[in-house]
């Protein structure tokens, strides 16, 4: 799941970045409003953490905007103001939730997961296609013979091509949702996952496989006996 935090205190920002990660979320970090309006116009984002009081333009003025190009994206808010009225025009605007600073990462987490499962795709805790199934929660991938453990990118990778069965995903596709926008990795990067992903699949005995189209992109499709 890839993540936008937009928070203008760099440290803070450093420290967020660090446990999110640590928690299996891909996060790209800016530091004022502006740049983080620019990034959610990709629709590359499953979710957005955005601190109120930023430079260039402030949180809630992003949040107005997005909701008004009709986008339901999960978004939480950041700020030091505790009033009951902040709270109140921040969750009037179309925030899905509201923290104040300072708090505890455990509670930051939990939020996010709970704003995230409201929202369509992520409502649905396992993934189904073909003989195998993937857990979001747990990341676990199960077949007719076992069950794995994915690391965080290659669940990414995954899930993306679960979600979208039959759909083709460039490996830029790929490189922006779980590597981001401004990774200098390679895009061979991309084939080595799902090389991974291949034998995985192997193993489990799965009838689901990984195909790849020359100069297009890679899908899903269920194997004949």
């Amino acid at each position: 799941m890839r993540l936008l935090l937009a928070e203008d205190e760099q440290e803070l920002s450093r420290a967020l970045v660090t446990v999110l990660k640590h928690n299996n979320y891909s996060v790209d970090a800016v530091y004022n409003g502006q740049d983080a309006l620019d990034y959610l116009e990709t629709g590359i984002y499953d979710g957005a953490i955005l601190d109120i009081m930023m430079p260039r333009m402030d949180g809630l003025t992003v949040l107005k905007k997005v909701r008004a190009s009709g986008s339901s994206l999960p978004i939480l808010l950041l700020t030091a103001k505790a009033e009951i009225d902040d709270r109140v025009n921040g969750l009037d605007s179309g925030a899905d939730d509201y923290l104040t600073k300072p708090f505890a990462m455990k509670e930051l987490l939990a939020r996010i997961r709970a704003m995230t499962r409201k929202s369509g795709e992520a409502a649905d805790s396992s993934l189904h296609f073909g003989n195998i199934t993937l857990d979001r929660s747990t990341y676990q991938l199960s077949g007719p013979s076992d069950s794995v453990r994915l690391s965080g990118k290659e669940f990414q990778m995954l899930e993306m091509l679960l979600i979208h069965p039959g759909q083709v995903i460039s490996a830029e596709q790929f490189m922006d949702k779980i590597w981001g926008l401004e990774s200098e990795t390679e895009t061979n990067v991309v084939w080595v996952y799902l090389s991974y992903l291949r034998k995985k699949l192997a193993a489990l005995d799965a009838n689901v496989a990984i195909r790849a189209i020359r100069g297009v992109g890679y899908s899903v499709e269920v194997q004949d006996a």
